[in-house]
């Protein structure tokens, strides 16, 4: 542990002209008198590390000295292409070899170049939880992550529905998705590819024996088309909707995109008043409901009758409220 915070002082000296006992105490998450004491052994060790006295004083290299350990491992250059998450790099336990992956980085950089990371946050950072939610982190994404990226199997209790399983797993990719965290495995060995919702794992843990990657697989790929199958899976109703050119904007922000999109490019001619009519594949009456009353009176629906039942109840009412 000691060997480690002091490779990454000589990282952080080499990386800033000039920092104070205050500054490094922070950085390393120790006390400024364990700071002096490693500056001392650093010393000792043949490390030119200088202390300046007063106000303006603090820690520096001298003579230009650069250290050869910037080398980065593994673990930390994977995790260096995750630095612009810092949320998700945090919560699946990550944080510290990021931290030294962009140290390492930063030391090998030249001078002119030093302020390219800071430089960067301010210009782009990925808030990925969708608005008005606060996405617990699951307690067992740490014990996931690592089993992931060490390509280690996993004895886990899941629970689906009403029920619990017991599942041995093949833990290929981790996804964020609106704040959720999900995992694509593989069940057994060689078995189908699967995706659970990490929240749902009831227990997980890593196995000794790590398993093969099978080469072929591709995870924005197979996300991508799981999230197709989903969307699709679940819109079991139709429903035939006349839509205002407004309407016709605003459809794809009110249902989902891809339905939205088909059902347009389905639709015939607009009528004299310049709607048009479309088939809409829904989840269920009731979330068609709720999705369609965002479009207001750029929508009017015409199938199936006990949901325009429904919206003209809603009229009735809002004319009532708004009449008064």
């Amino acid at each position: 542990m000691r060997a480690a915070r002091l490779i990454k002082m000589v990282l952080l000296l080499q990386s800033c002209p000039s920092m104070t006992a205050a500054e490094l105490a922070r950085e390393l998450e120790v006390s400024e008198r364990t700071v002096t004491r490693d500056a001392q052994a650093l010393s000792e060790a043949g490390v030119p590390v200088y202390a300046d006295r007063g106000r303006a004083g603090g820690y520096r290299l001298i003579g230009g000295y650069r250290t050869r350990l910037t080398g980065l491992a593994r673990s930390e250059a994977e995790a260096l292409f995750l630095s612009g998450v810092p949320g998700a790099l945090r919560e699946m336990g990550l944080d510290d070899v990021a931290s030294a992956a962009r140290l390492k980085v930063s030391a090998a950089l030249l001078p002119s170049l030093r302020d390219a990371p800071d430089s960067a946050a301010q210009r782009f950072h990925l808030d990925a939880p969708a608005w008005f939610r606060e996405p617990e982190t699951p307690a067992l994404l740490p014990v996931i992550a690592e089993a992931v990226w060490d390509d280690r199997r996993i004895g886990a209790v899941y629970r689906r529905g009403d029920t619990v399983v017991e599942r041995d797993l093949e833990p290929y990719g981790l996804v964020l998705k609106a704040g959720v965290w999900y995992l694509c495995a593989r069940v057994g060995d060689g078995g189908a590819f699967r995706t659970y919702r990490i929240d749902r794992f009831g227990a997980a843990e890593a196995r000794a024996e790590r398993f093969s990657r099978d080469p072929e697989f591709d995870l924005p790929r197979y996300w991508a088309e799981q999230a197709e199958r989903f969307a699709r899976s679940i819109l079991h109703a139709e429903v035939v909707v006349r839509l205002s050119q407004a309407g016709v904007r605003r459809l794809p922000y009110a249902v989902d995109p891809a339905s939205a999109r088909e059902a347009l490019a389905g639709s015939g001619a607009p009528d004299a008043e310049g709607w048009v009519t479309v088939t809409l594949p829904v989840e269920s009456e009731e979330v068609a409901h709720t999705q369609l009353t965002a479009l207001g009176p750029e929508a009017e629906v015409l199938a199936p009758e006990s949901l325009r039942e429904r919206f003209m109840r809603d009229a009735v009412r809002l004319g009532a409220l708004y009449g008064r």
